[in-house]
């Protein structure tokens, strides 16, 4: 694993205002640093603005006002093209939601993201699916349907294609907040075993403070600001 003297995400005083001349505030100068290879928890309330926060991380939305740098590039003044390769080539999403399309595979789900980066897969990008499947342990069910598979199959499925591009960050999102108990221990367990193996930094936004209590880094975000910044 890197060392996390290194960062790989810095926001710098980022505030986030939603409309116009009625306008509302939703982050308010947010100063954070993640380091290359960390493994964090962020948390909050309902509408605290963790999610405002994971999205502008994950460049899908941005800052009012502020700077963001991802891997020594600042993304508050590039293209949309260049944020789409920014995030096509760093970063990886986990949803609560799996958003796998029905008619595929969860081989040909997981390959989708490259298929659309490349338009050809070849034998050494299967042979790293294979051995993506084998690592979150789903080998079994890698030639079945998306809907042929149990919740956290498809959940597992989700990582899959989040990792198949090697990005160096993922973001997670409530990912086991349609899962139950055993289901969501096991997750993160991948999540760990992912961070130790890969050195894949994570940023995990979760409202659940017993899955936070596994990370080494909690921030919590209440209305907007940064309540609580804990490395454990």
């Amino acid at each position: 694993m890197k060392d996390n003297s290194e960062n790989i995400i810095r926001l710098d005083s980022v505030d986030k205002v939603y409309g116009g001349e009625v306008s509302t505030q939703v982050l308010f100068d947010i100063n954070l640093a993640f380091g290359t290879g960390s493994f964090n928890s962020v948390v909050g309330q309902s509408g605290s603005g963790k999610s405002t926060l994971l999205n502008i991380i994950g460049t899908l939305d941005r800052p009012t006002s502020g700077q963001v740098t991802i891997d020594g590039r600042r993304t508050d003044a590039m293209s949309k093209n260049d944020l789409a390769e920014l995030r096509n080539r760093t970063i990886g999403f986990v949803f609560q939601f799996h958003f796998l399309l029905p008619e595929f595979t969860a081989l040909e789900n997981v390959l989708m993201p490259n298929r659309i980066r490349q338009n050809h897969i070849g034998s050494e990008m299967r042979k790293k699916a294979d051995d993506l499947f084998e690592l979150v342990g789903i080998t079994n069910v890698k030639n079945n349907l998306a809907t042929r598979m149990s919740g956290g199959q498809q959940q597992r499925t989700a990582i899959i294609r989040a990792l198949i591009n090697e990005p160096k960050v993922i973001l997670a999102d409530e990912p086991s907040g349609n899962l139950d108990t055993d289901n969501s221990e096991a997750l993160y367990e991948i999540f760990r075993d992912i961070n130790r193996e890969l050195g894949t930094t994570f940023i995990i936004v979760t409202h659940d403070r017993r899955i936070a209590e596994q990370t080494d880094r909690i921030i919590e975000i209440r209305d907007g600001r940064v309540a609580m910044d804990i490395n454990r």
